[in-house]
């Protein structure tokens, strides 16, 4: 795959941070944002390593005027960019009726809206020569998991954005990924807001039976980018039950979900 400028959100850790470590070691020319500086500030030298020109800006995706002055910084110094990552993301889980308006807002206003402003920051960069927005979704957003409804909503969100955007850019020469991850272990939990009683152990116990790790998940976001795939959902059993909404009766699909959840809540 040839060189390229790449730009990523949430970049200072986590499936950000794997996927900036890839990018470094092929060359590319990277950019990580976050809104963690002393994260930021602490990783930016092991990616320089490999790729001199890796840059951190301090930035939070739910202030618009963050991310154009990135895009700004950036089409002085690159001269453009070729790929955007939309990766900074939080959780939030709890029953419709437990969860408060404010905590919808504040997850609509990361997960949704940040993903939006992302775009169009970096949108006028792309359009110039073409290139890559990649969204980083989730299953969740496939799927329909109860007590997730805030989480499960705004990942929705992202893939429709994604495949919204797909079609509108299509002239303009850049394509459209949607990333659908299952769990991984990742720092998603650190910033999540629950109200169901032991939730923090029990999404650090389903991130440790995954097969899959946030460098495995970067992989196939890179081979998403080099093949220009529209959606990437990197777990098996992920895509297996993305199958099963997909194909089967609705009433068999809950039926089968509802007893998936039974048997997790007792392991």
């Amino acid at each position: 795959m040839q060189k390229q400028r790449i730009v990523i959100t949430g970049g200072a850790s986590g499936l950000g941070f794997a996927l900036a470590q890839l990018a470094a070691k092929a060359g590319w020319q990277v950019a990580i944002l976050d809104r963690d500086t002393e994260r930021g500030e602490a990783v930016i030298g092991s990616l320089q390593r490999w790729q001199p020109d890796t840059l951190f800006f301090a930035c939070d995706v739910t202030r618009m005027s963050d991310l154009e002055n990135v895009a700004k910084e950036l089409d002085e110094r690159w001269q453009g960019i070729d790929i955007l990552v939309n990766n900074a993301g939080v959780a939030q889980v709890g029953t419709l009726a437990d969860t408060s308006i404010s905590d919808w807002q504040w997850i609509i206003d990361i997960n949704l809206l940040g993903v939006v402003r992302g775009c169009k920051a970096f949108l006028p960069l792309l359009q110039r020569n073409g290139g890559h927005i990649v969204n980083v979704a989730s299953m969740a957003g496939l799927l329909d998991v109860p007590n997730m409804a805030s989480y499960n909503a705004t990942k929705a969100a992202v893939v429709s954005l994604s495949e919204t955007l797909e079609n509108e850019l299509a002239d303009s020469n850049i394509h459209v990924t949607a990333v659908c991850p299952s769990f991984f272990k990742t720092n998603l939990g650190q910033g999540m807001r629950s109200s169901i009683e032991g939730m923090e152990a029990k999404l650090d116990k389903l991130m440790s039976k995954s097969k899959l790790n946030a460098t495995d998940i970067a992989k196939a976001i890179m081979r998403a980018i080099e093949r220009q795939h529209s959606y990437t959902i990197p777990h098996k059993q992920g895509r297996y039950a993305w199958y099963l909404k997909r194909f089967l009766p609705r009433s068999w699909y809950r039926r089968i979900l509802h007893k998936s959840i039974k048997k997790h809540d007792k392991s």
